[in-house]
Order: C-alpha cells, then sequence, then structure tokens
C-alpha cells in the first residue's frame, strides 16, 4: 500500500484581492469574507485533494504588499516564508486583475526567495467593465510559472463554468508549478553590496534574498534567529542608506514588472462597460461622499430601532409567559427561584436584544459585501490625518460598534505604529454591541416615542447622537494622543478599490450568524454567572434580613407584600453593597440600586440590564411585567419622586457611553501593546471623563 503524499502550501497576495474567497471555494471551509484590507489576520488552512490523490494543505496567510512589512499581519507572512521554508512546499499567490502591476511585486519577492510559486488572477469577471486584456499564454512564459485567471465569487476559472468543477482547472494546474524552475530577479539588481556578499559563503544553501530580507528587517526577529544568523546580524547597519537600497529594490523591480506587463496587458478603455468610475464620483466626492455616509449610518440606527421592536415584544412575552408558568407549576423554593428570578432573567437579558444586535451586523455585513466600506476608509484618510489616525482607522473604529476586542485586533493592518496605537487606544469611546441594551432600556424608559415626518425616530436620533458622541470624544482623544506619542516612520496610505459588486448573500449569513453567535454566548456566560450571583446577593442577608418578616409586620400593620419585599432587597447583602458605594454616585443622581448595576457592568456592560433585571424581580408577583416598566414605576423612598428622570436618563447614557466598563477591552488592549501602561491609562481617563460628564449632566438638567 503506497503513502498517501501531501503538499503544504501557502496562499498569499495583496489584501482585497478575494484570496480568502479562493480558500473558500478551495477547502469547502466558511470563512469571514470582506472587501476592506486586512480582513485575515491569523492563520488558518484546509485540505483539498488533487486527482492524483496528492492532498494539499492550503495555509490562508494574511494579506500583504510586500515581504518588506509595514504591520503586525505582513510580518506574520514574512516570518512564515522566510522561516518555515521547510515547512512550505509551493506558494499559491493571488492577484487582482484590476492591480495587477502592484501585486506583482509580492510574486517577485516571492520568486526570489526559491519557492515553486503559481498565479491565480483573480475577478476575472471584471475585465470586461474595465476593458482589460491579458495574454495569459505570455504572461506565464515571461513570469515562468502556472497563471490562471480565476473568479472566486462566481467559481469560474478561464472563463468557462465547468459544473461541479468550477475550479477544477485551477487544481490540475497545481503540479505545474513543482516543474517549473523558480525566477530570480533579485540577484541581478546589484544591491547586496560587499556586506551581504561578504557573508553568503557561510550560508551557501540559503537564497540570496533570504539573507537580504533577515539584515534588511533584523528588527522584526528575535534572539533565536540572530543566534542562528549571526554573521548577518552582526554587520553594521546604517538606516539612512538602508533605506535608499530598498527604494532602488522597487525602482528595480518594477522596472521588470513594467516590461513584462507592457507585453501581456492591456486597458481597452472604449471596451470598458463598468458604472463603478461614475459611482466613485458621487461616494468618493469630499462633500457629497461624506454627506451619503451620514445619511447611510443615519438610516442603520433608524432601522435598529423601528423593525426590531415587534420581535423583542415576542422574546419579552416569550420569557415572561415561561416564568409565569414555571413559577406556577413548580414548588415554591430556592430552586425555583433560582430558575426563574436568576437563570431565566440573565438569559432573557441577553436574548431580548439580539434583533437589534442582528440588524446592526447585518448592516454592516452588506456595505462590506457590496465594496462601500473600502470607499468609506479612503474618503475618511483626509478627515482622519488631523487628528492623528489614518483612513484605515475607521476598521477598528466602524468595528468597534459590534465588540471592542476584535476591533482593537484589527488595528494590527494599520502600517504606522503610532496611528496603530492610538487607534487601538481610542477604540473603546466608539458605542459597542454590549451598550446597545443599556441604551436601549434607558431611552424607552426616558425618551418619549415620537415620530417626526412619519419617518424620523426621536429615540432613534437619541441612539444616533450617543454613537455620535463616542465617536467624536474619540477624535478628540485621539487628537490629545497624537500630540503626545511620537512615531519613527513616516507615514503613507495604499488602498485598493474592489469593484461595486451585488452581496453574497451566504456570506452576509455566515457574517451575521458568527458575530451573533459571539455576542451570545460570550456574554451569556457573563450575564447567567452573575444572575446566580445577584439573585444569591438579593435573597439572603444578614440578621435585619432573616427578621424582616416579623419585624416589620410588627411596625407597620398595613403593609403590602411588595413592601416587605422592598425592604428584605434594601437589607441584603446586595443593598447593602449598593449603599456602601451611594455617597459617591448621589451627585449623579443615582441610588444604591443602580450603583449596583454599575459596579456588575465592569465585566461587561450588558450585564448592567440583567442586574438590574435581577434586581427588581426578586420578589414581585406580578412578574410578567416588563423590567421598563418597574423600573418606570420606580420611587425614591424619602422624596417620593421617580428614581428614573429625564436627568438621571441621560446621566446614565453619558456615563456608559464614555466609561471603560470591559474587563475584555483592556486584557486585549494590554496583549496588544505588550504592556499594562496604556490599559490603565485608558481606565482611568475614560472612567474619569464619564463620571465629569454624568455630574455636569444631572446637575445642569435637574
Amino acid at each position: 500500500m503506497t503513502r498517501q503524499k501531501k503538499l503544504k502550501i501557502a496562499l498569499t497576495g495583496n489584501p482585497n484581492t478575494g484570496k480568502t474567497s479562493l480558500f473558500n471555494k478551495l477547502t469547502g471551509l466558511h470563512k469571514k469574507i470582506g472587501n476592506y484590507p486586512g480582513i485575515t489576520v491569523h492563520r488558518v488552512s484546509g485540505n483539498f485533494t488533487l486527482d492524483d490523490g496528492t492532498v494539499i494543505e492550503l495555509i490562508d496567510l494574511p494579506g500583504t504588499y510586500s515581504l518588506h512589512p509595514t504591520s503586525k499581519d505582513e510580518e506574520v507572512v514574512l516570518k512564515e516564508l522566510l522561516l518555515n521554508r521547510e515547512g512550505i512546499d509551493g506558494v499559491l499567490m493571488v492577484a487582482d486583475v484590476n492591480n495587477l502591476k502592484r501585486n506583482l511585486i509580492l510574486l517577485t519577492e516571492i520568486q526570489d526567495l526559491g519557492f515553486p510559486v503559481m498565479l491565480a488572477v483573480n475577478m476575472c469577471d471584471e475585465m470586461s467593465k474595465k476593458g482589460i486584456i491579458i495574454d495569459v499564454d505570455k504572461l506565464r512564459d515571461l513570469l515562468q510559472i502556472p497563471v490562471i485567471l480565476v473568479s472566486a465569487k462566481k467559481s469560474k476559472a478561464n472563463g468557462q463554468r465547468q459544473g461541479k468543477g468550477r475550479i477544477y482547472q485551477m487544481k490540475e494546474m497545481i503540479p505545474e508549478m513543482f516543474k517549473m524552475p523558480s525566477k530570480k530577479y533579485f540577484e541581478n539588481y546589484g544591491l547586496t553590496g560587499t556586506s551581504i556578499d561578504f557573508v553568503k559563503p557561510a550560508y551557501p544553501d540559503e537564497p540570496v534574498y533570504k539573507l537580504w530580507l533577515l539584515y534588511t528587517e533584523q528588527d522584526k526577529f528575535g534572539e533565536e534567529i540572530q543566534n542562528k544568523y549571526p554573521k548577518i546580524f552582526n554587520l553594521p547597519f546604517d538606516r539612512e542608506t538602508l533605506k535608499r537600497l530598498l527604494q532602488k529594490e522597487v525602482i528595480k523591480r518594477y522596472k521588470d514588472i513594467n516590461r513584462i506587463l507592457k507585453e501581456t496587458y492591456k486597458i481597452e478603455k472604449s471596451q470598458a462597460t463598468g458604472l463603478t468610475d461614475r459611482i466613485d464620483r458621487i461616494l468618493l466626492h469630499k462633500i457629497w461622499g461624506i454627506f451619503f455616509f451620514v445619511m447611510v449610518m443615519f438610516l442603520v440606527f433608524q432601522a435598529i430601532f423601528s423593525w426590531a421592536e415587534i420581535p423583542m415584544d415576542w422574546i419579552d412575552n416569550f420569557f415572561n409567559q415561561t416564568n409565569i408558568y414555571l413559577k406556577s407549576h413548580l414548588p415554591a423554593n430556592q430552586l425555583t427561584a433560582l430558575l426563574t428570578d436568576g437563570i431565566l432573567s440573565g438569559i432573557a437579558g441577553v436574548l431580548i436584544f439580539v434583533p437589534q444586535i442582528t440588524l446592526l451586523f447585518l448592516f454592516i455585513a452588506l456595505l462590506e459585501e457590496m465594496g462601500y466600506m473600502s470607499r468609506v476608509v479612503f474618503l475618511m484618510d483626509r478627515l482622519m490625518q488631523p487628528f492623528g489616525l489614518s483612513g484605515k482607522s475607521i476598521v477598528p473604529l466602524l468595528s468597534g460598534t459590534a465588540c471592542a476586542v476584535p476591533a482593537i485586533m484589527s488595528a494590527r493592518t494599520i502600517e504606522n505604529s503610532k496611528e496603530r496605537l492610538i487607534s487601538m487606544l481610542v477604540t473603546p469611546f466608539i458605542t459597542c454591541s454590549a451598550r446597545l441594551p443599556v441604551y436601549t432600556i434607558i431611552i424607552a424608559l426616558v425618551i418619549p416615542q415620537k415620530d417626526f415626518g412619519g419617518f424620523i425616530n426621536l429615540q432613534g436620533l437619541v441612539l444616533l447622537a450617543l454613537y455620535s458622541a463616542g465617536f467624536i470624544m474619540a477624535l478628540f482623544s485621539a487628537f490629545v494622543l497624537s500630540k503626545f506619542i511620537k512615531s519613527k516612520y513616516k507615514r503613507y496610505f495604499i488602498l485598493e478599490m474592489p469593484e461595486y459588486k451585488a452581496p453574497i448573500v451566504k456570506n452576509v449569513f455566515i457574517t451575521v450568524w458568527d458575530n451573533v453567535k459571539a455576542f451570545v454566548f460570550g456574554a451569556g456566560k457573563i450575564i447567567v454567572a452573575f444572575s446566580i450571583i445577584l439573585w444569591f446577593l438579593a435573597t439572603h442577608g444578614g440578621k435585619e434580613f432573616q427578621q424582616a418578616g416579623e419585624k416589620f409586620q410588627t411596625q407597620n400593620a398595613h403593609i403590602t407584600n411588595n413592601d416587605l419585599e422592598a425592604y428584605k432587597l434594601e437589607h441584603s447583602y446586595l443593598g447593602q453593597m449598593g449603599k456602601t458605594i451611594e455617597p459617591a454616585i448621589k451627585p449623579l443622581g443615582y441610588d444604591w440600586k443602580i450603583g449596583i448595576a454599575l459596579l456588575t457592568s465592569f465585566a461587561a456592560r450588558e450585564v448592567f440590564v440583567s442586574t438590574l433585571s435581577t434586581i427588581y424581580s426578586v420578589g414581585n408577583t406580578d412578574d410578567n411585567q416588563r423590567l421598563r416598566e418597574r423600573m418606570a414605576n420606580e420611587k425614591n423612598i424619602i422624596t417620593g419622586t421617580k428614581t428614573f428622570t429625564l436627568a438621571v436618563g441621560i446621566s446614565l447614557l453619558l456615563f456608559y457611553a464614555f466609561a471603560m466598563q470591559c474587563i475584555s477591552t483592556l486584557a486585549t488592549l494590554r496583549n496588544e501593546t505588550k504592556t499594562w501602561k496604556w490599559p490603565v491609562i485608558v481606565f482611568f481617563y475614560m472612567t474619569g471623563l464619564a463620571y465629569i460628564s454624568a455630574f455636569a449632566t444631572y446637575q445642569f438638567l435637574s
């Protein structure tokens, strides 16, 4: 019996070339696909089998423009190709038919490392729209590698549909890459100088270009690699001289590429049929483009409130009826109370906001799939620069509307270290999905349900204002930080514009499903655990709590059961904790109950809602009442006035708009910055700003 052959092939290419789409088609795996740069930030692999039985392990590397990295995800590619040479048998390079010239820079670098390479020119279905003509056979001969035109979106190969095997021809060509000798470019450039030439004999089996990369990018490698190549790392290192040599390398590569494309690549504008350029005249306009973007976001937030109302009511009624049923059919003991007032209360506190969060993710995914997100990046660059940010900063800032954790990690794609750090530090100001439950319950409580002109909702306007406040504060904070954080490197901005296209429904569904699932299960674990803890703290206490029934009945002959439960809650462990911090939060208009919710929500902002849900459901016989109705009827025992007035509501909204109340976000900042310095600064800065804003607002409105 013969042993099955297995080959490892690295899949690489510039950002936004459809590389991940092609990975999904080849391996059958489902991975998030997007149109903005940097969508792939982790190493992912999948397998497929060739006709001869060879198993191909396809390794999906992050998108990169060059092997001279300017961001953390590009460093991944450099190290994988440079240091894992024995673990990779070949490279499948994906290029965008619209930007072939710049894409080939990376291809020539990979060829100089001696890898067997195959070139897949993607998005061939757009060639007629752009009037692009490619001589594939001649391009293959000049590059000396297999070349194929593909459309990962439509599963085409060389423009031909092939039934079940739509990319079969591409798989069939893979063995050819191992039969063709690797072409070298760098050795003819004469850039290594006497230094590299001197150490070449010490590493006779290593490609010259690998030695050059180890030398020029030596600050990217740790002590282990430096010890392995001591002769290289001991060479004199002059950054200014090196910079000039790197510029010459790029110029010489472009000369080779221009010569190749002159014979193989043509654009006949008279034959172009696409509408992209005409649409971009409006969407990329410095005034109309921004106006269009604001209108798009305005409609998104209006829809979040209007369209989600009915399913939210369904979920609310379901849990209310379930609670009533369980309490009427189960014995009245501590276990039943734990199930109904602890566990179910926490679960309901998560699921009731799923419709709104689903809509938010849906709109973001649609804009991403259609190709509009890249336009937003380009449009925002000139606006971001004065604040010390890059146009690419809009990616983590917009991603922050979902969750700050992946948004902060997505800042790895920003080349400039200063802009990358500032983007990470201000992203927590952006209103994430965890804040949405807090906003929703407070807005519904203190802002009347009014419509203007039949389509403008007052509550939706308030939500938009809160999102805007977070974004404005992020920009202000970025401006301040830019004055203190210095950068060693000059900034530059590179971005490719994808064609506008109809969204792929499957991709949108996968994106929405993954994000909603992550929110539900990620928040759910914390919320259910806190609900159980809060239930215990609210239903147990010291001596006064235990003797509440006897003592209260003796002193008050005409009290109701609800009065007794309120007294017990006040003297429970939870009530005592709230009273301890009440003096500090009283100037903000908060009582001890709100104080407990503030404390517990430091673990996760959305716990605020489940905390209040648990507090107000304990001992309440009318369990089918909504949480906001209980909060609306809540009164100050001393003054007799409502607890949740307009002043208190706006104060709470601003506190949550600015406060750093997410342990996961702080942990991510620590991991990305490799120090506790910045997370600590962010925590105290945001919390202090939140307190001052809430204090000023309450004092003014009251």
